[in-house]
């Protein structure tokens, strides 16, 4: 009996670790200089947890993020100068680092492009802690993890030359509500949500293209019980698209039981009605949160789709 439970204390120590780490060869950079603004308390330290399976494996859930990082994966074989700042899911309460992190990663860099995985500060709103539940006021902002979006792509822009990177070639890439990121930073850049820390918040903060998969909170019915004069199936309140918002590549699944259809459809219509370049993908089924794992789906070659569009654009060559 006590080798057995000696066995179990073990096994939980190993399912639970604490703190990410980068696999050999890549560093993880501090994202601000010092404490990062706004600084809230958190339930407790940085952990690792494996969660249920996609595709037939694990993924990982890190959550307790109280110092932001940023982590950038070199091109394999061909440098192509473009740079995408990676945003995993994880409905703001934790970050799907492997599912939608270093895996997307992997893929970019095998078509040439620098990968910058952020891991950004959670939990926070729309997720409380204190509840474990979801505060879906149309006020709930997740503050701090807009400032580190945007740091981190000002980040990027003023290494550049450093990391081989073309300062006009950098974009963003986000799921679920990693993609509700992207559609701030493309809406939002040149208005911070923080006060300059350094000379890196000279950087401009916009991208200069996006990629929205399955994408979350961005039409107004998760907001209606606090807001009932706002009409449902519109855009979030906080998103305003100005004309150079970047060009866009939308992707989600019909039968998507987190978020909504209408997540994509009403940031499709928003970009548009700005005169945005936009791709939208619409498939009947896939379900949510399958990153880039291949599945029986037709939804999980989005990656060949969004590599075209790529090209397309100028992005990574002709």
């Amino acid at each position: 009996m006590l080798v057995v439970c000696l066995l179990l204390v073990w096994g939980g120590a190993q399912a639970r670790t604490r703190t990410w780490q980068p696999t050999a060869g890549h560093v993880q950079i501090p994202l601000w200089p010092g404490t990062p603004p706004d600084a809230q308390a958190l339930p407790g330290a940085e952990t690792v947890t494996p969660r249920n399976l996609v595709a037939g494996r694990p993924w990982h859930a890190l959550t307790n993020v109280s110092r932001p990082t940023l982590t950038v994966y070199a091109p394999r074989g061909r440098n192509t100068g473009a740079a995408v700042v990676v945003f995993p899911g994880g409905g703001f309460q934790v970050l799907a680092i492997d599912l939608e992190g270093t895996e997307v990663c992997h893929w970019l860099t095998s078509i040439g492009v620098t990968c910058a995985l952020l891991k950004y500060r959670v939990p926070s709103a729309p997720f409380d802690w204190h509840c474990r539940c979801y505060n879906h006021g149309a006020d709930a902002v997740s503050t701090p993890a807009l400032q580190d979006a945007q740091r981190a792509i000002r980040l990027l822009r003023d290494h550049a030359a450093k990391w081989h990177i073309n300062p006009h070639k950098i974009g963003v890439i986000g799921f679920s509500a990693g993609g509700y990121l992207v559609g701030e930073v493309s809406a939002d850049f040149g208005e911070p949500s923080y006060r300059p820390v350094d000379a890196v918040d000279r950087e401009s903060d916009r991208p200069d293209f996006a990629m929205a998969i399955y994408p979350g909170h961005m039409v107004t019915h998760q907001y209606l019980a606090h807001h009932e004069h706002i009409p449902e199936g519109q855009l979030n309140p906080h998103i305003h698209f100005p004309h150079n918002a970047p060009p866009t590549f939308i992707v989600q699944a019909e039968d998507d039981p987190e978020d909504s259809i209408e997540s994509s459809l009403v940031y499709f219509q928003a970009l548009l009605k700005a005169g945005v370049p936009t791709a939208l993908h619409i498939y009947a089924k896939g379900g949510h949160a399958f990153g880039l794992r291949r599945t029986k789906y037709p939804i999980t070659a989005w990656p060949r789709l969004a590599t075209a569009w790529m090209h397309a654009m100028g992005i990574i060559g002709q």
